[in-house]
């Protein structure tokens, strides 16, 4: 005889759990998945050998840590903009954008969220928008809480614009490389039209992620505060 479901519609017994672990543990982002089944398969290959075995399943761990990939439940009301990742808010200020935004010459309202290894290392889209731009600039490695880095370092550089009742606003995200990252993702292109919150790209190792704001635009954050992405509230268009 089949079992009959809970009347809230959740599965009992073994199903439960496997819906419990589903909601608790997050999935690994898939940029991250080689990092994971690499190691994965040495400390398989060597379980025989612990001094071959421990090292590589727990890094297997660490990569798995590291590329999570967690869901996250955005505001819904028009013009918000989010947390485009994990983070510290290290910079609350106004400064220039990148030229290949193609937002000006003139000083705009910044935020800057600082990424430890620790952090979750996935980006996501921070206003629903259409993708106007998408530039790679090479660069260095500094440290990336650091203000120059912004200017200096290795980046990603994506240009939304959106639209708030009959106002039409453009909203730039730049992804920096940082002291020991190397490599930036970045999956949209140009026409893409993208929702709040989507993930759109990953930096590996280490990393900062600025959103430039239309001037006069009031940022809700301070620097310290803990950011999580998709979630918290930057700014609230119109």
């Amino acid at each position: 005889m089949a079992r009959r479901p809970r009347p809230n519609g959740t599965r009992s017994g073994a199903g439960h759990l496997v819906d419990l672990a589903r909601e608790t543990i997050p999935p690994v982002h898939p940029a991250g998945i080689p990092f994971v089944v690499g190691p994965a398969t040495v400390a398989f290959l060597g379980r025989r050998h612990p001094w071959i075995a421990r090292p590589a399943a727990l890094t297997a761990a660490a990569c798995a840590l590291f590329f999570r990939h967690p869901r996250r439940v955005p505001p819904t009301h028009p013009g918000a903009v989010v947390a485009p990742a994990d983070g510290t808010i290290s910079l609350v200020d106004e400064a220039v954008p990148p030229p290949e935004s193609g937002l000006g010459d003139e000083p705009l309202p910044r935020v800057s969220t600082f990424l430890s290894i620790f952090d979750v290392h996935v980006q996501r889209v921070p206003v629903a928008g259409r993708v106007t731009s998408v530039t790679h600039t090479p660069g260095a490695f500094v440290s990336a809480d650091l203000p120059e880095a912004s200017s200096v370092n290795e980046r990603t550089t994506m240009t939304l614009r959106c639209h708030v009742g009959q106002s039409e606003y453009d909203v730039a995200v730049v992804q920096i490389a940082g002291l020991v990252a190397r490599r930036i993702v970045c999956d949209p292109v140009v026409g893409d039209d993208l929702a709040i919150a989507d993930t759109y790209g990953l930096i590996r190792f280490g990393s900062r992620v600025d959103v430039y704001l239309p001037a006069g635009t009031v940022p809700q954050v301070r620097v310290g505060q803990r950011a999580v992405g998709g979630e918290t509230l930057f700014a609230t268009l119109g």
